[in-house]
């Protein structure tokens, strides 16, 4: 029987006549691992929280959500509370108590248990979940991949049947998001929860799942085993917006050789590749055309310390750090190395206690607020939210633009024209509280772009978007590198830095460890690369994206056809 029932599942929002969700039938087994998919916007977070009673939206639904042949709604709290766990995107917005210990138990205790079971379940969790040594910790001292494990373990200490995740790794390094799904493939395995997890980044969720949905504006576009979607999207090729979502074996095997059985996992790819051009290939690295980059430096960062309160340790120690004009800068690490302070310190909002921070050759402490922020620096912060002020996305962005500049009708001209830019059109007069985590990203950095910044710093501006529109973003830098504008952003995205980034800064304990191009950087790495490197560093020297593999496979097979 299933555990998950939706019977011709329809839902619009209130006040909306579109439909977020149209027409599904889905049926989740018991044990079933399900990935769900999609563009930012398609109806996959509105699909999860159908399944959570306390989470569902308001709005008008038809058809039926069933839970072991009960509808949702009418399952009772306690039930709904303690089998259907729900893991958030924002590892800051499940956390609800103080200390570690206490998040733990605290699930337990609203569901009314003892406190010899709430002892007994807090320890086993702590232990499966390595939390021993931050047990004690205060929450706000943790990182973003301890804050989001700790959500994860304290809705695990309710045993749930269900298990269902809202893209729970978006905000996670490479390194801690690896761990957080091993942890999650374990608990399927092991403990036989069912898990439904929406994700943009598949590459290690997508081979491990036992069904894929994908969604299209509302509907289930497809709905099968990861080979049978691999298939019906490779048959779309990049026509297809989740195609490039991928996994990188999946893609070259579809680009170069769909013959034979299609490999998914890393591991899977390398050994096809060695099968298919043997251990010793004859073209061997990336021919590239030596560029001479511009050395006219914009930001300067001369041997900078900052810390958050005297007597605390220090967030940036040391640091050093030299952008180009018109460069596209990267900066990488871990969770709570100090990657969003540096781009405080940048802006002002921090200041360093020892060292200076320069923008085109003048301390920043110099600027006036409107000489620095007038057309001249700008920044995205990690939460969109926090940019958002008026009740339609529409007038969010005509909030942007001077009223002494511009006319009434150029003004809105504008607006619709960066509506369009970033595919919300359709969604212009919708609450950007009400749009989905990839739209007010989408939004958001729409904001900043119609304040011409001749520096954009960005903390995580690919957080919660598709495969589709990190496309359009990368196109939206490239036009803004030819008009001489610095783009400095923070991520966790290696693959997006690898494809488009001219410049990738590797931060590690407060400082900068190694500054080079991506290809120099992620070359010599293991876990802080790309997958393309990894399934192909035994055979080729420095390929770091999908399109550098498939070149190369294909100028060693047309290598081996005329010898």
């Amino acid at each position: 029987m299933e555990i998950i029932k939706f019977n011709d599942v329809s839902f619009s929002y209130a006040g909306c006549e579109n439909r977020a969700i149209k027409n599904l039938n889905i049926n989740i087994y018991p044990a079933e691992f399900i990935l769900v998919c999609g563009k930012s916007g398609c109806g996959k977070s509105t699909f999860l929280r159908q399944m959570k009673q306390e989470l569902a939206p308001d709005g008008d639904l038809s058809g039926e959500v069933l839970y072991n042949g009960t509808a949702i709604d009418e399952l009772s709290p306690y039930v709904s509370a303690a089998e259907i766990g729900f893991v958030h995107q924002r590892p800051e917005k499940q956390i609800v108590t103080d200390k570690v210990w206490h998040e733990l138990a605290f699930g337990l205790e609203s569901l009314g248990m003892s406190t010899k079971v709430i002892r007994s379940r807090v320890a086993e969790m702590a232990s499966f979940f390595g939390i021993q040594t931050w047990f004690r910790k205060s929450v706000i001292e943790l990182s973003g991949g301890q804050k989001q494990l700790l959500n994860l373990a304290s809705v695990m200490a309710m045993q749930p049947k269900v298990l269902i995740l809202d893209e729970p790794t978006s905000e996670l390094d490479p390194i801690a998001s690896t761990d957080f799904i091993s942890i999650l493939r374990k608990i399927n395995l092991e403990l036989g929860t069912t898990i439904i997890i929406s994700e943009h980044r598949l590459e290690e969720v997508f081979p491990i799942a036992d069904k894929v949905l994908v969604m299209e504006e509302g509907e289930a576009q497809k709905y099968g085993t990861p080979l049978e979607v691999g298939e019906f999207l490779s048959s779309y090729g990049k026509s297809h917006p989740m195609y490039e979502g991928l996994p990188t074996a999946m893609k070259v095997f579809s680009e170069v050789n769909p013959e034979g059985k299609c490999p998914i996992t890393v591991r899977d790819g390398k050994i096809w590749l060695s099968s298919l051009l043997g251990d010793n290939p004859q073209v061997q690295r990336i021919n590239e055309t030596n560029k001479t980059p511009k050395k006219e430096p914009v930001i300067q960062i001369k041997d900078a310390w900052f810390r958050y309160s005297k007597g605390a340790d220090d967030v940036i120690r040391d640091l050093s750090l030299t952008i180009n004009k018109g460069e596209l800068f990267s900066i990488i690490g871990g969770n709570g190395v100090g990657k969003s302070t540096l781009l405080r310190l940048i802006t002002g909002a921090n200041i360093a206690y020892r060292g200076k921070i320069l923008l085109n050759g003048k301390e920043i402490n110099k600027y006036k607020y409107h000489e620095l922020f007038t057309e001249n620096l700008c920044m995205l912060p990690q939460n969109p939210k926090a940019l958002f002020t008026e009740p339609s996305a529409i007038e969010d962005l005509l909030d942007m633009l001077d009223d002494n500049k511009y006319t009434e009708d150029e003004r809105l001209q504008k607006a619709e024209d960066m509506l369009e830019i970033l595919g919300l059109s359709h969604l212009a007069e919708m609450h950007p509280y009400d749009l989905s985590g990839g739209e007010q990203q989408r939004l958001a950095l729409g904001k900043v772009l119609l304040l011409n910044p001749k520096i954009l710093l960005l903390d995580e501006p690919t957080k919660g978007l598709d495969p589709f529109y990190k496309r359009i973003l990368a196109g939206i830098f490239k036009k803004l590198q030819k008009e001489d504008v610095t783009v400095v952003m923070v991520t966790h995205d290696v693959e997006f830095c690898a494809e488009y980034f001219d410049i990738c800064a590797f931060l590690f304990d407060g400082t900068v460890i190694s500054q080079d191009t991506p290809r120099g950087l992620y070359s010599g790495n293991s876990f802080y690369t790309t997958a393309s490197n990894r399934m192909s560093k035994h055979l080729f020297e420095n390929a770091i994206t999908c399109e550098d593999v498939i070149h190369l496979c294909e100028q060693n097979m047309i290598q081996n056809v005329m010898s």
